[in-house]
């Protein structure tokens, strides 16, 4: 639909030249001065802003606010002829977002201002899939540049930063986002589903006194930015958990995520194709408040030998490079950041992974103990306090190795109190033969 702006603009060039013609001497000053402000109103140049979606290694934030700010100038009523709606059978309601291509109008004091989102897609080179680039276009007239470079974008990122505060005052959706190797291979974008991990610290069938630790090392942990920039260390904490496959190591990472609500980035490294270019463009590309989870760090062991091996015809990171990504400088952009390292064999991993500072705090996930079957009874079984069968069971755990993800699974297999103690009984029975 063609503006009223556009369609006056020929009229308005008609009186220019009339004007002209006639002279000045001719015009009274007040029509001069009214005419000048016309004329300044339909001809004034207009002037385009660029926001790229980075600014070299990092996230343009300008770019990620205007992202969430022009989701509020989306409604059903507007008059965009598209917009991307999506929904998965978990959401409570739809979400909107702005659509390439389209233009979205918005206004500031006395502004117009035109935000459009663009994507130029790149050629590919030597077969590698190249991310499309996409940018935001903001268009307004020449003459309130200085107004919104100083007032406008301040603004639209003050937007951002409270619309941020009042979803998470909400109950946030945690995320877990995992490579999606379509776009751009190991350095491609981070794809996300909602995290619905039931798993708490309450429900962790984990050595009580270990989980009193933990929590209270992750309490301390987010209370003391002050205390992180006065000393001149990087806000972040490793953890390493470590033990045999079943002992619940994945469901110690969910809890803890449940616990600071914080999203988790599961960053899987073996049999990849990840430089150490890849890995600092990983890191960066993870937000504030966020768990990074490197799971299966033993897979990684021979990265020395990695590093040493010129005849590979695959890219592959090096020891140095993870370290940097750990706690090297490229570990200081960003703040309040958790990094957790899994392992089945933690004698296989270097020792300079090892250290305070790469991994602060080692966490051994045992074979389940007494502690712990009770806890996974109450949570399978609904039993509380004690048990005939007790004394029998915490018997046989002294002697056999188990999990609990073995304990669990008897536990599962009937729907009858008794019949799954029993049967819970058998299995370790069987299980101390061999």
């Amino acid at each position: 639909m063609v503006s009223l702006k556009a369609m006056l603009r020929p009229l308005i060039t008609i009186f220019s030249a009339a004007f002209v013609l006639l002279g000045n001497e001719f015009i009274p000053p007040a029509l001069r001065s009214l005419f000048s402000i016309v004329v300044n109103y339909f001809f004034t140049p207009q002037f385009t802003l660029i926001i790229e979606e980075n600014v070299g290694l990092s996230t343009n934030q300008i770019y990620a606010a205007a992202t969430t700010y022009l989701r509020t100038k989306i409604s059903y009523s507007s008059k965009l002829k598209r917009i991307k709606v999506s929904k998965t059978n978990r959401q409570e309601e739809l979400s909107i977002d702005i659509v390439v291509g389209e233009v979205v109008m918005d206004h500031f004091e006395n502004i117009e201002l035109k935000w459009k989102l663009n994507e130029e897609k790149e050629e590919k080179k030597k077969a590698k899939v190249n991310k499309p680039r996409v940018y935001f276009t903001l268009a307004f007239d020449k003459r309130y540049e200085k107004d919104v470079l100083e007032t406008y974008l301040p603004y639209v990122i003050t937007r951002f930063e409270e619309i941020q505060k009042e979803e998470k005052e909400k109950m946030r959706t945690i995320k877990l986002y995992s490579r999606d190797y379509s776009r751009g291979g190991p350095g491609g974008d981070w794809a996300s589903i909602n995290l619905e991990h039931p798993a708490t610290f309450e429900k962790l069938a984990m050595d009580p006194k270990q989980k009193r630790s933990l929590i209270a090392d992750l309490d301390r942990f987010v209370k003391r930015k002050e205390l992180y920039k006065k000393v001149g260390k990087v806000w972040k904490r490793g953890y390493l958990l470590y033990g045999p496959p079943g002992t619940g190591k994945s469901s110690l990472i969910a809890a803890i995520a449940n616990y600071l609500n914080f999203n988790i980035y599961d960053l899987n490294l073996s049999g990849g194709r990840y430089s150490d270019a890849d890995l600092r463009r990983t890191l960066l590309s993870t937000s504030n408040r966020s768990i990074l989870v490197i799971e299966d760090i033993d897979c990684g062991a021979e990265l020395e030998d990695r590093e040493k091996n010129n005849n590979s015809d695959t890219i592959k990171f090096t020891l140095s490079g993870l370290l940097n990504i750990i706690d090297g400088l490229w570990s200081s952009c960003g703040d309040e950041r958790i990094i957790v390292f899994t392992t089945n064999h933690k004698d296989k991993l270097d020792p300079a992974l090892l250290r305070p500072g790469r991994m602060d705090v080692h966490i051994p996930m045992l074979y389940c103990t007494m502690d712990g079957f009770k806890l996974l009874a109450s949570n399978y079984l609904n039993i509380e306090g004690d048990h005939q069968l007790y004394r029998q069971i915490e018997g046989l755990l002294e002697n056999v190795k188990v999990t609990p993800a073995e304990i669990a699974e008897e536990l599962l297999k009937s729907d009858d109190l008794d019949d799954s103690l029993r049967g819970l009984v058998v299995f370790l029975e069987e299980k101390k033969k061999t």
